[in-house]
C-alpha cells in the first residue's frame, strides 16, 4: 500500500508537470512562429510609442542593418517589415486595418503556426497580392480571388492607394489580431508609403534557448546604430503572466499530492511500525538502543520511499510516452479559435522534484511513528507479543 501510494503520487506528479511544461511550450512556438519572430529589431522608441506612429520610427538603409545582423553566429533569418494603419474598401464597405508589407518567402518559413483557412500563403511573385486576418475576411465577405483596394497615407501626407488580389486567409494565435490584420508584399507596402525603409527586422534563431544568447550579441553593437531589440518575450507580456498563473496552479497541485502521499504513507507506515511493537521490544531487551531502533525504522522508511519513487519515475515517463504518443486534444486557448493537441514533456527538473516528493513524503510520514515507537517502555513493548 506504501508503495502504491508513492508510486502514483510521483506518476501524477511527472505526467501534469510535463504536460503544465507542454503548454508553455506550445504557446511559447505558437507566438514565435505566428507573428513575432525570437528577436525584432527596431529604432529607439518604436516600441513604447511606435505603434501609434510607425512613419517616425523608420529604419534607414535597410540592406546595411540586415547584413549588419546576419552574420551574428546563431542567426538563421532576417526579414523585414514595414508597418502602417490604412483603410480597405471591397467596393461597397470599408474597414480600418492594420497592415503589415512583409516579405512572403521568409514569412511563411516563419509563419508555421499560422492556419491557412481559405486559399494560400503569399510567395514572391504576389506583387500586389493580400493576405487577410480572418476577422477581416468575414467583415468584409472577401474570398481568394476578390480584388480590394488599400488607402493609406504616405509619409508626405497625401492620401495613396493601390489594387490587390486576395490570395488567401489566415487564423493566428490571436483573435484580436486576426480581426484587424493585413499582410502584403514589402515592396508594394514601400510603393504605397513613398519609401525605401522599413520599421522592424524579425530575426529567427536556432533554438528558442538560445533566444537570450542572441540577443546579447546583437545588443551592443545594434545600439550604436540607434536600434534596439526585443525578445519574443519582451513583445508578448501575457506569456509570462500566463506562465506564472500556470506555476501558481501547479505549485497547488504539487501540494496537493504532497499531501496525499503523505497521508497515505503515513497510515500504511503506522500501521506496519505497531503492529511490529513486540519485536521492537525483544529488541531492545536484548540489547539494542532506542536510536538504533530509531534508525532501523527510518531506513527502512527511506528504502521505501526510494524504491516507490524509482518505480513511478519509471511508470511516469511510460505513461508520459504512452500519452503523447496518442495526444490529448485541447480547446483553443482564450482569445483564439484554433485548438492544438497536448503532449507530456519529459522535463529533468520534474522528475527529480517528482521524486523527491515522493522520498520527502516517506521519510516525513514515519518520523513520529518512529519516535514515538522507540520511546516505548521495554516492558510495554514486550506486552505486545502476547
Amino acid at each position: 500500500m506504501t508503495l502504491a501510494a508513492i508510486m502514483c503520487g510521483v506518476a501524477g506528479l511527472i505526467v501534469a508537470g510535463g504536460w503544465i511544461n507542454d503548454v508553455f511550450v506550445q504557446l511559447s512556438e505558437a507566438l514565435i512562429h505566428s507573428q513575432s519572430g525570437h528577436l525584432q529589431v527596431y529604432k529607439k522608441g518604436f516600441f513604447a510609442a511606435g505603434s501609434r506612429t510607425p512613419e517616425k520610427y523608420l529604419i534607414e538603409e535597410p540592406d546595411t542593418v540586415r547584413q549588419q545582423i546576419a552574420t551574428n553566429t546563431g542567426v538563421v533569418d532576417v526579414m523585414a517589415r514595414l508597418y502602417f494603419s490604412g483603410l480597405l474598401s471591397n467596393g461597397r464597405s470599408d474597414l480600418p486595418v492594420i497592415a503589415e508589407g512583409v516579405e512572403a518567402g521568409p514569412e511563411a518559413v516563419l509563419g508555421s503556426s499560422v492556419s491557412i483557412t481559405s486559399g494560400r500563403q503569399l510567395n514572391d511573385k504576389d506583387a500586389f497580392g493580400i493576405m487577410l486576418g480572418y476577422g477581416v475576411a468575414q467583415g468584409l465577405k472577401l474570398k481568394p480571388g476578390d480584388h480590394v483596394t488599400l488607402l493609406a497615407n504616405a509619409l508626405e501626407g497625401a492620401l495613396n492607394s493601390i489594387d490587390l488580389e486576395v490570395v488567401g486567409v489566415f487564423q493566428s494565435f490571436s483573435n484580436d489580431y486576426d480581426a484587424r490584420a493585413i499582410k502584403i508584399p514589402l515592396i508594394a507596402a514601400q510603393e504605397l508609403l513613398g519609401t525605401q525603409s522599413v520599421n522592424a527586422f524579425v530575426i529567427t534563431v536556432h533554438k528558442t534557448e538560445d533566444t537570450d544568447l542572441v540577443k546579447t550579441m546583437l545588443a551592443t553593437q545594434l545600439d550604436q546604430s540607434g536600434l534596439e531589440i526585443k525578445t519574443w518575450i519582451e513583445l508578448n507580456d501575457f506569456y509570462e503572466k500566463t506562465v506564472e498563473m500556470y506555476k501558481g496552479q501547479f505549485g497547488v497541485l504539487q501540494l496537493i499530492i504532497l499531501v496525499m502521499v503523505l497521508l497515505s504513507v503515513a497510515n500504511s507506515v503506522n500501521m506496519s511500525i505497531f503492529d511490529r511493537t513486540g519485536e521492537f521490544g525483544t529488541m531492545m531487551a536484548l540489547g539494542n538502543r532506542r536510536d538504533q531502533i530509531f534508525r532501523l525504522i527510518m531506513v527502512e522508511s527511506i528504502l521505501l520511499g526510494v524504491i516507490g519513487s524509482v518505480v513511478g519515475l519509471v511508470l511516469g515517463i511510460v505513461l508520459a510516452l504512452i500519452i503523447s504518443a496518442i495526444g490529448i486534444p485541447m480547446p483553443p486557448p482564450p482569445n483564439a479559435n484554433l485548438g492544438y493537441t497536448a503532449h507530456i514533456q519529459i522535463i529533468l527538473q520534474v522528475l527529480l522534484v517528482s521524486c523527491a516528493v515522493g522520498i520527502g513524503a516517506t521519510i516525513l510520514a514515519a518520523i513520529l511513528p518512529a519516535r514515538r515507537v522507540s520511546r516505548i517502555p521495554i516492558v510495554e513493548a514486550l506486552r505486545q507479543n502476547f
